[in-house]
């Protein structure tokens, strides 16, 4: 035998195989409002998919009324353990025929309250050894609800860009949950660019590596989450909260400052389906007065709000570096004094319109006693590293990733095909 085919040979006994996956995660905008969408591959044959982003979502949902077709799509019966097994996942003991009053596919399993109805098919992904992209992998038994959740969270041609949602939600039948075959970890970092995707990653620890090189999972901090198992209720939106990632915030600081709220510890959820921050009345007025405190004594200059936002500053008039305009910083601080800090890049939105330069605080009102009290937006999450571990129940935060001379755009989406699964 010769050397090379020895070589050969044994680069192919010791290739490298994974159980852990990959997804683009890409930022779209409809009337100026950002959004974020999960690209996986769907149906049989294999189709890209976009579906919008929901980390607090029970079930990955599609819009079946919208063309869905596929060889290996079958409602999941409506007696079945696999039925029953979806309702308790909801909270629900009614059996599956009985607790809507019908259902969507005749003898089909029908989730309540929302009255979807649930199938199998196939979803595919990337394995990945966190450098780059391998060999897809096809899930032949994943489970869906058929619902049109996803056209109500976008507006206008947002719902010709999303084909459905992917829950990531602390669910037995999420997304992660479905394709982990070893590991309870989930890891997202969000692009701030819509030309340049961030990623997803599922049923790895670590490591991500990220152009030049970098292993940012090296920069995580970590604080425990938790999860509402029998449910809050949004007052104003009224909808039920169970399966959304919460933490508790000890204290919010402006320019190192604290903000005095009466509250000891802040219900804090995370959310990629609000665009911006949002803050309960109480806390947003608190936060607004001590940030316009703070930039009148840096000499910034306010300029006539551009709705939604409250507070905004002549573009011009603002100092720019690699982590946004220079703005009086934030930090939250967490209730086991761990600090996540937020620059301007995540703190502030620039609006460019019809000879209107500005950056606005990125931040809305949330109205008098909602909940949670503060809600982490998308923009604010955008360039940072969020690591999801659902066996510790701990939130692993980067804080900017910009401040590493990195970003979540820098995964290198290149195949290797020598990545496969075991």
């Amino acid at each position: 035998m010769s050397i090379s085919v020895f070589f050969f040979l044994l680069f192919l006994f010791v290739s490298p195989s994974f159980s852990a996956f990959v997804a683009p995660i890409t930022k779209h905008y409809v009337h100026n409002t950002p959004f974020y969408t999960l690209k996986v591959q769907l149906k049989t044959p294999l189709e890209p998919t976009f579906l919008l982003l929901h980390v607090g979502a029970t079930f990955t949902a599609i819009n079946c009324r919208r063309n869905y077709t596929s060889a290996t799509s079958r409602p999941v019966p409506c007696n079945s353990s696999l039925c029953h097994s979806l309702q308790s996942n909801r909270f629900i003991g009614n059996k599956c025929d009985t607790a809507s009053g019908k259902a969507a596919v005749p003898g089909g399993c029908v989730i309540t309250p929302n009255r979807s109805f649930a199938l199998v098919d196939s979803l595919a992904l990337p394995a990945t050894d966190g450098r780059n992209p391998g060999q897809i992998h096809t899930f032949s038994k994943f489970v869906f609800t058929c619902s049109d959740e996803s056209s109500r969270l976008v507006k206008g041609h947002a719902k010709n860009v999303v084909n459905g949602l992917a829950g990531l939600g602390f669910s037995n039948y999420s997304l992660p949950a479905q394709v982990s075959t070893n590991s309870s970890v989930f890891a997202l970092c969000v692009s701030g660019s819509p030309s340049a995707p961030g990623v997803a990653f599922f049923g790895l620890s670590k490591p991500y590596y990220f152009l030049p090189g970098i292993d940012v999972t090296d920069y995580l901090s970590y604080t425990p989450f938790f999860s509402y198992h029998n449910g809050i209720t949004n007052k104003k939106t009224s909808k039920r909260l169970e399966d959304s990632y919460f933490i508790k915030v000890k204290s919010v600081n402006v320019n190192g400052k604290p903000i005095i709220v009466h509250q000891k510890l802040l219900t804090t959820m995370i959310s990629t389906t609000n665009p911006y921050t949002v803050l309960e009345r109480s806390l947003f007025r608190a936060v607004f007065n001590s940030f316009k405190k703070e930039s009148r004594i840096m000499k910034l200059k306010l300029i006539k709000p551009v709705k939604p936002f409250r507070l905004c500053y002549e573009a011009d008039g603002l100092l720019e570096t690699h982590l946004g305009p220079t703005v009086p910083s934030f930090e939250l601080v967490m209730q086991n004094d761990i600090v996540w800090r937020v620059f301007g890049k995540n703190s502030m939105v620039r609006i460019v319109d019809e000879g209107l330069d500005v950056w606005c605080l990125a931040m809305v009102d949330g109205g008098t006693g909602s909940v949670p009290a503060l809600l982490l937006g998308g923009h604010q999450l955008e360039d940072n590293l969020l690591q999801f571990n659902l066996g510790t129940k701990t939130l692993g935060f980067s804080s900017s990733l910009l401040q590493y001379k990195t970003m979540c755009a820098n995964f290198n989406f290149s195949t290797n095909n020598n990545i496969k699964l075991f």
